[in-house]
């Protein structure tokens, strides 16, 4: 039986002294967001939160505002500006201007400026992690953690950016046959411009700064649209690099409908570079792009093989970790096990054991499964369910839902006619087939048309690095679940999870080009010749 979470008065965080973060109940009615340090964000005469541009907070002149619904009470959160095309316009005119300067910014001064705004947003972890909770149903120390963890990526990119755009290349003609030493090269990296910013509702603090921080390093000026549910976490966000006083319009954060100004910004032509992290809609974003750089992160149907050998405790624990934590709402969650036939029933005893553990609940008391962000998400996933019912799939628990919460479900001897074995559920149900081989196993996998991540359950490295060659994703673990992280790691898709590496460095590299300078000289010249 799976426990399901009291219900109590509002919940607050409090560090245990051991670097990790307890629940400390907060007074009734007593608010942070919006309020103290934030309080110039929100406009407190219509309650609705203002947009960044310029430097200042404003409010829209269309006069109109989005809705946030909160996932666990279903209703209106926060509202959020609703910009026009017009606004937008003055944006990406304001943030190509304060790009140029920015270009000329020391490398070191850009580094020093990053480095406050980590620790001014480390030291606003609660405020922002209470958003979390209430937009997007984090539970509430995960959502500390992502703040914190989001301080930390924008250190590391300082240091990182310092080390690598601070290196060059220098090259002489004579290494290529037929010349003599008469050219010097000098390669360096140069900003793109204008980064637009996308980052998805699941980690719209992090994956928003893991864009912001590499592009400011680079010398780029930054353009944020937040996702709708998550808008409140990055507004927030934003607000902690404008108290560590980077120029004006060099960040800007517009909020508004993806149907107004989605596409008016994607296809902009002040923008210079796009970084998107979603689903399916960046598809339309690259046909839609033109010639500018693409990095994209478009979701995955990361698959767990495990083999006859596997250390069984550890993959299960790692499926259930790894498919079901922040209710399967990661694009790296497991998404389907493939286990072998003869190891089957071993490993969803010890599965099913580990589900009846979780908690179900409210994310303000730390429950591991949470409701899903929406009720078309929760709509999107039961009709999966239902699919895998009628077309024959074991339940391994009593498929259960209150509004946009659902009860984790394992579903049992899946097969591949069944919606659920090849689309992405986001949401706490996970899918198992029985294989009767590795070649099966890395068949189903392939024939995804996503290629994200995948993890391989096994004692033998030589058959874990066979397998990890031949799927066909951006990573592998091995003996782990897959993960985004740490941070400096290189994070990839191939087919239709993405465009491009993210991970810090790779990130870097991405908002530069390369810029060469030849020095001809009128005779050649070879050192100490």
């Amino acid at each position: 039986m799976m426990i399901i979470c009291g219900h109590h008065q509002k919940v607050g965080y409090q560090e245990n002294g051991e670097g990790a973060y307890d629940l400390a109940f907060l007074p009734r009615g007593k608010r942070m967001a919006g309020t103290g340090s934030f309080s110039e964000i929100l406009d407190g005469e219509n309650n609705v939160y203002k947009y960044y541009s310029e430097g200042e907070w404003r409010k829209s002149v269309s006069g109109k505002s989005v809705a946030i619904v909160n996932p666990t009470t279903r209703k209106t959160q926060y509202k959020v500006q609703a910009c026009s095309q017009a606004e937008v316009n003055k944006v990406m005119e304001a943030a190509k201007i304060a790009q140029k300067a920015w270009a000329k910014t020391p490398l070191w001064k850009r580094a020093e400026l990053l480095h406050k705004a980590a620790a001014i947003l480390k030291e606003h972890k609660h405020p922002i992690a209470e958003c979390l909770v209430k937009e997007i149903a984090k539970p509430a120390k995960d959502s500390v953690t992502e703040v914190v963890r989001s301080g930390d990526l924008i250190s590391y990119c300082a240091e990182e950016g310092v080390r690598i755009l601070g290196q060059g290349t220098f090259l002489v003609s004579d290494s290529f046959p037929g010349n003599e030493r008469t050219k010097y090269c000098l390669a360096s990296k140069v900003p793109l411009g204008v980064v637009l910013a996308i980052p998805p509702f699941n980690y719209p603090v992090n994956l928003a700064v893991s864009k912001i921080a590499p592009a400011l390093i680079a010398g780029n000026s930054i353009v944020l649209k937040p996702p709708t549910q998550g808008a409140v976490s990055c507004l927030h966000m934003v607000h902690c690099f404008h108290l560590a006083g980077f120029p004006k319009s060099l960040i800007n954060c517009v909020t508004g409908k993806g149907s107004e100004i989605g596409d008016f910004l994607t296809m902009h032509p002040g923008v210079n570079c796009i970084s998107f992290t979603g689903g399916d809609t960046g598809i339309s974003i690259s046909k839609k792009a033109g010639m500018i750089p693409l990095q994209m992160e478009l979701g995955g149907k990361d698959a767990c093989i495990v083999l006859e050998d596997a250390d069984l405790d550890l993959a299960a624990a790692n499926i259930v970790k790894g498919g079901l934590s922040y209710s399967g709402q990661r694009c790296t969650a497991v998404k389907i096990v493939l286990v072998m036939e003869s190891v089957a029933d071993a490993l969803m005893e010890k599965v099913n054991a580990k589900v009846a553990k979780l908690t179900v609940g409210p994310p303000e008391e730390d429950c591991d499964i949470t409701p899903v962000v929406s009720e078309s998400s929760a709509n999107f996933i039961e009709g999966l369910v239902m699919d895998a019912k009628e077309k024959g799939a074991t339940f391994c628990q009593t498929y259960k839902r209150e509004g946009n919460l659902i009860w984790p479900l394992l579903l049992d001897n899946v097969r591949a006619d069944m919606r659920i074995a090849w689309e992405e559920p986001f949401g706490p149900v996970l899918p198992v087939i029985r294989i009767g081989s590795v070649e099966e196993g890395i068949n189903h996998c392939n024939a995804s048309n996503f290629g994200l991540q995948g993890c391989v359950f096994t004692k033998d490295i030589n058959k874990a690095m066979i397998i990890s060659d031949a799927m066909e994703t951006g990573t592998v673990q091995i003996n782990s679940a897959p993960a985004r992280g740490p941070d400096h790691f290189p994070f990839q898709g191939l087919k239709d999870s993405g465009i491009g590496s993210q991970g810090i460095t790779n990130s870097i590299n991405m908002m530069v080009k390369v810029k060469s300078t030849v020095i001809n000289l009128p005779t050649a010249s070879y050192t100490m010749g």
